[in-house]
């Protein structure tokens, strides 16, 4: 993909997120229901609502901790959202987009915001096995989809308004999810006899 080939695709959203999260999520569910589902089969309702808090905190923790971290980059800004956190920044308030061991943006603020989903620089690669001076070496996934962000940052900072918002707020599905399976916790706890 050329440089122009990205820049005119900026303008459309597009997340950046780990592969291996995706596989992560779809492993816990599915390890989720077989544990549930055995459970449901062996000791029946009642044993299966004073288990699955405990599954299902584990499955948040593999949604909020793998899944959920992203990056998003539209027109109007990027999208850095960790695990219970989103911080929204606008392009004009950009000043530098780098990838230390994940993706950095600094603003005008001075502040810089880490994301710990999407792009992740990874260990180097292997240097060849002959020294040939002709052969390509492969750009690491991290580096191409820093290009793409900077790029995107580049071709839309000209046309952002140049007072954008930077916006910070909790992710509510997660916060409220969590709440919920502690406090489902707690009442399972008390429910089994495992607190007196």
């Amino acid at each position: 993909m050329t440089r122009d080939e990205r820049v005119r695709g900026a303008g459309h959203p597009r997340v950046f997120r780990a592969p291996s999260s995706i596989v992560g999520l779809v492993v816990a569910v599915a390890l989720a229901a077989v544990l549930l589902g055995d459970a449901a089969l062996r000791a029946g309702v009642g044993a299966l609502l004073l288990l699955a808090p405990w599954i299902l905190l584990a499955v948040w923790a593999v949604y909020a901790f793998l899944f959920a971290p992203h990056v998003r980059i539209s027109a109007d800004g990027i999208r850095i959202q960790n695990p219970l956190r989103i911080t929204d920044i606008a392009w004009a308030r950009v000043r530098e987009i780098d990838l230390q061991w994940q993706l950095r943006v600094r603003t005008d603020e001075p502040r810089t915001y880490k994301a710990f989903g999407g792009p992740v620089a990874g260990r180097p690669g292997r240097p060849p096995l002959r020294r040939d001076t002709g052969a390509d070496r492969r750009e690491p996934p991290a580096i191409r989809d820093l290009v793409v962000i900077q790029d995107a940052w580049e071709a839309s900072r000209d046309s952002a308004p140049p007072a954008g918002p930077i916006h910070r707020f909790w992710h509510l599905p997660s916060v409220v999810s969590l709440l919920a399976l502690i406090v489902w916790a707690i009442i399972a706890l008390f429910t089994s006899g495992g607190v007196r």
